[in-house]
């Protein structure tokens, strides 16, 4: 069947949806942090185990993570993908699989959880996104794949953002696809794609 992906997300998941969509791809469970999130109807809707810790449930952040990472191990991974989870992993997490995101910048340009607003108070005339390992430090790992999009005069949040989701909705799939059939090569911070 192909590598074991797990995918985390925690809100309608369109980005989850095109990962569940590719036949070539072995996503055995969704996990969200939400209840009630979309993106776990998405994943009953595919025949796909879905689960949810929510953060809520747990006294502190520490006990939370812990959960996750258990119901994340239980299902045995070779791939974690981040599509839209909004939060920040550990070290611990992310040292224990390897993870990919993505990201709605020309990353290292505008991190964070604000990307697209902040490239539009910027001024910026191109974006873009960004699909990368993760690492301890938020959206600074090695990047897999990049494309750039126009910021047009007139974007506001909304309308760039929708732009940016049918990058993200091929560039993801195809990323974690190159992944699947060890096509990346990661030596430091440089993802060299093997033929």
């Amino acid at each position: 069947m192909g590598k074991r992906i797990v995918v985390l997300a925690s809100g309608a998941g369109s980005n989850a949806q095109a990962v569940l969509d590719r036949p070539d791809l072995n996503v055995v469970a969704v996990v969200a942090d939400v209840p009630g999130a979309g993106v776990l109807a998405r994943a009953e809707a595919a025949g796909v185990e879905s689960v949810c810790v929510d953060r809520g449930g747990y006294a502190d952040r520490p006990t939370w993570e812990a959960a996750l990472i258990g119901a994340v191990d239980a299902r045995r991974p070779d791939l974690v993908v981040l599509a839209g989870f909004m939060r920040i992993l550990s070290g611990d997490f992310v040292r224990r699989w390897p993870t990919l995101n993505v990201h709605p910048s020309l990353l290292p340009a505008f991190p964070g959880a604000h990307a697209v607003e902040d490239a539009l108070a910027h001024g910026v005339k191109v974006t873009g996104v960004t699909v990368h390992f993760v690492v301890e430090e938020v959206d600074a790992g090695p990047i897999v794949a990049q494309e750039a999009l126009d910021v047009h005069p007139d974007d506001t949040p909304e309308t760039l953002h929708e732009r940016m989701k049918a990058v993200e909705h091929r560039l993801l799939p195809d990323a974690i696809a190159l992944f699947c059939a060890d096509r990346l090569l990661v030596t430091g911070r440089h993802v060299r794609i093997t033929t």
